[in-house]
């Protein structure tokens, strides 16, 4: 069965290539395996109409978000009503321990200090699902990294991230505000969160110039994986 990858806005060239470059990792990983990925436009109103057209049947639709709010969750449910009952729709990637792991990868590569003050940028939905998942991300990276993590929003949900950048320089005075993102690939979410006022921004997952870490790779695979293994133990 097919794999389709499926991003959910409108991509700019640095996007576009980082999500790519992740995309070509899992068809490399398994060479066997058709894999392929469509770019469902942000600014169409019918994200069902966008997926059905590019999908085939027989295909396990993975969507490259990190948490999927209400209109891109509906719209790819609804997408898969009017592919057919052979198209299958995986989870979201995140939360997951292995996107932790990169998030704290990119804020160590930044020369992260025992006193730095860390907040965990993410773009923010209208669900309240999509929200508690970032806070448990948020919560994830700060065991991993042995402090507390504040989290901060860039569009929909509270607290904005410049509001969260100013709380936390007025509980930690005197200390560098730094900002792990927790954002797919670079854009317009990563363009606020860099001119957000915080000391230093960390790079998001997936960067045009630089294979995407593995993390990621085996995390898409398990995804699609696990489709097949829900279906088959319902057979």
């Amino acid at each position: 069965m097919r794999l389709l990858a499926v991003t959910h806005g409108t991509p700019s060239t640095a996007n576009r290539e980082a999500v790519i470059r992740l995309v070509d990792a899992v068809a490399s990983e398994r060479p066997e395996l058709d894999v392929s990925i469509s770019f469902v436009d942000a600014s169409s109103s019918d994200v069902a109409a966008a997926l059905a057209a590019e999908a085939e049947p027989a295909a396990v639709i993975v969507p490259l978000v990190l948490s999927a709010g209400f209109h891109v969750r509906t719209g790819l449910s609804l997408g898969l009503d009017r592919i057919g009952a052979g198209a299958h729709l995986a989870g979201e990637l995140g939360p997951d321990d292995r996107i932790v792991a990169v998030l704290a990868d990119r804020l160590l590569a930044l020369g992260l200090a025992e006193g730095d003050a860390v907040l965990l940028a993410a773009a923010g939905s209208n669900d309240p699902r999509a929200v508690r998942e970032c806070f448990e991300t948020a919560r994830r990276l700060g065991h991993l990294l042995g402090r507390p993590v504040t989290v901060g929003f860039i569009a929909a949900a509270i607290p904005r991230l410049p509001d969260a950048i100013e709380m936390v320089r007025e509980v930690h005075p005197g200390s560098r505000v730094v900002v792990g993102t927790y954002l797919l690939a670079p854009g317009t979410f990563y363009d606020a969160a860099s001119g957000a006022g915080a000391d230093l921004v960390a790079d998001p997952l997936l960067l045009p110039d630089r294979p995407p870490p593995h993390e990621l790779v085996e995390l898409v695979l398990e995804r699609y994986a696990s489709v097949g293994t829900t279906h088959r133990e319902r057979a």
